[in-house]
């Protein structure tokens, strides 16, 4: 089962870098099966980073194909491929676009990191932009084959 996430808006206070307490929102991102269970998620996730009260503004669908995290980055890119395919029917070159999150310290690396991810897939493709991403953390699920079995079972309970 692939990941489906959810870009999760957070209004909360916290103390910026001049010790100055502010309100802010901020873009989280969650795996989770539907929207009632991305709510829960990011109260869950928030409720252990967030010692006062904290509001959820908005939960939208995150149009994110993969999730790339890296070591020692701590900024998240959002970098949009574009999948070359030729078409037998056609003769002509198809291309499909998608977007990744890959974590990176600039946009340099996050491109060097873009590649490294990229390296495995069978068909050519080309990096049409990167920018930087907004998003704070990003919550995957699980990471065990229990968890996977768990959450098929919540799947097929939220379908019904």
């Amino acid at each position: 089962m692939s990941a489906i996430w959810y870009e999760c808006k957070v209004r909360y206070r916290k103390i910026d870098e001049n010790g100055i307490q502010k309100v802010t929102t901020e873009p989280y991102l969650v795996d989770a099966i539907s929207y009632t269970e991305a709510e829960r998620r990011i109260n869950e996730e928030m409720a252990a980073y967030v010692s006062e009260e904290f509001k959820i503004t908005g939960i939208k669908f995150g149009n994110f194909a993969e999730i790339h995290p890296f070591e020692n980055a701590d900024r998240w890119f959002k970098t949009r491929i574009a999948l070359v395919a030729f078409d037998e029917e056609s003769g002509k070159e198809r291309k499909t676009g998608m977007n990744l999150l890959v974590q990176a310290n600039d946009v340099k690396e996050a491109f060097d990191n873009t590649v490294t991810v990229m390296k495995g897939t069978m068909g050519d493709y080309t990096i049409t932009a990167i920018s930087e991403s907004p998003i704070v953390d990003v919550f995957p699920y699980f990471s065990g084959e229990v968890e996977e079995e768990e959450r098929a079972e919540l799947a097929v309970l939220t379908e019904e």
